[in-house]
């Protein structure tokens, strides 16, 4: 049950989305970490295939849309990581728990449907079943004044 990295990156393909470079981490981090059957990956940003990031706070340079656009960029910025880098005998069996994190001004209310980007694509991706998990959505400042930055837990089998 569940996908490997080889098999994560002929899903993507056959669902006609492209991913853009796994981003390397830009602190002292690692881009994701395993302890027993949970595979934990850090915050990533919403990197474009240009590997320019989507900035800009929603409610003010971007609305709604704007900013759920930028969660589903994460989305696939995580995945081209997970594609990337992760061991081939590890299989992702399904999402755990999201933290979607949005930069936003403090009365923009749309947070929740922004991360939608981000669970919209993964359920696309595992299918509804394995594809969402529990979840938080906040906003809050964010580095570099990127749109939005994603966490997440996922159950592996190895």
């Amino acid at each position: 049950m569940g996908m490997n990295a080889i098999e994560l990156s002929s899903r993507i393909k056959s669902l006609g989305l492209s991913l853009p470079p796994a981003p390397k981490p830009l602190g002292v981090y690692k881009p994701f970490a395993i302890s027993g059957n949970h595979l934990y990956v850090s915050g990533h940003g919403p990197v474009l295939n240009s590997s320019e990031l989507i900035k800009g706070k929603a409610g003010l340079d971007l609305d709604k849309d704007g900013a759920k656009e930028a969660a589903r960029q994460v989305g696939l910025t995580m995945l081209s990581t997970l594609v990337t880098y992760l061991d081939p005998e590890i299989r992702i069996t399904k999402v755990v728990k999201v933290l979607g994190m949005i930069n936003s001004t403090p009365d923009f209310n749309e947070h929740t449907y922004a991360v939608n980007g981000f669970s919209e694509l993964l359920a696309e991706v595992f299918g509804a079943e394995s594809g969402i998990g529990a979840r938080s959505a906040v906003g809050m400042m964010l580095p570099q004044n990127i749109t939005a930055e994603v966490e997440a837990i996922f159950e592996i089998e190895h």
